[in-house]
């Protein structure tokens, strides 16, 4: 079935080796359980400009999207997702301010005015989360779940949900039957792949 614009669940999960990190998509079954592989996305590590390219399958044999930043690394960077055709989808940005206290993420759609803008749900786990950041602990991950909450004009577009659990393990729900899958997904592994920038 591929990648659909139909679909509205989707769970990430993050696959760590040594030289990337690589992300796996699938559609989550009416049973609530991972269904079929849609997407496989493969990051350089220790890249001087981000850029995340995601595939139809673990061959990396044909290109579905990619997201990359315009400019070298950032704090308030802007990145650009495109589709294979060389179209492009969207993008965004994450809002260095306003994430001081909460993750803060402004998300736009090519072609339309305004943004759609996704927050940490949950201001103590937040704070929470920075003070984690700031310890001697690389290797140990932050293993409280945390959520974001994205929504335009005070309405819900989608949310990321992260699973308890020492791997990175993400549930999207996109509430907004117009809002571009690839868009989406391209917005839920920017939040673990560029979520300490």
């Amino acid at each position: 079935m591929g990648l659909a614009q139909s679909q509205q669940r989707f769970l990430v999960r993050q696959k760590v080796t040594l030289l990337a990190n690589r992300y796996l998509v699938h559609t989550i079954g009416p049973d609530g359980k991972e269904d079929e592989l849609v997407a496989f996305a493969h990051q350089k590590r220790m890249a001087l400009k981000e850029h995340v390219t995601f595939y139809t399958d673990e061959s990396q044999r044909q290109v579905l999207f990619t997201f990359k930043a315009r400019q070298v690394i950032d704090l308030g960077a802007t990145y650009d997702v495109v589709g294979a055709s060389g179209t492009r989808l969207g993008g965004f940005r994450k809002d260095f301010g306003a994430s001081l206290l909460r993750s803060t993420w402004h998300l736009s759609r090519e072609g339309e005015a305004g943004e759609t803008t996704g927050q940490e749900r949950n201001e103590v786990v937040a704070l929470l989360r920075r003070a984690w950041e700031f310890l001697p602990l690389d290797l140990v991950p932050f293993v409280v779940p945390y959520h974001f909450d994205f929504t335009a004009d005070g309405r819900s577009v989608m949310s990321v949900d992260k699973l308890f659990g020492f791997r990175d393990r993400y549930v999207l729900e996109i509430a907004d039957p117009e809002l571009d899958r690839r868009l989406a997904i391209a917005q839920t592994v920017a939040l673990d792949a560029l979520q300490s920038r």
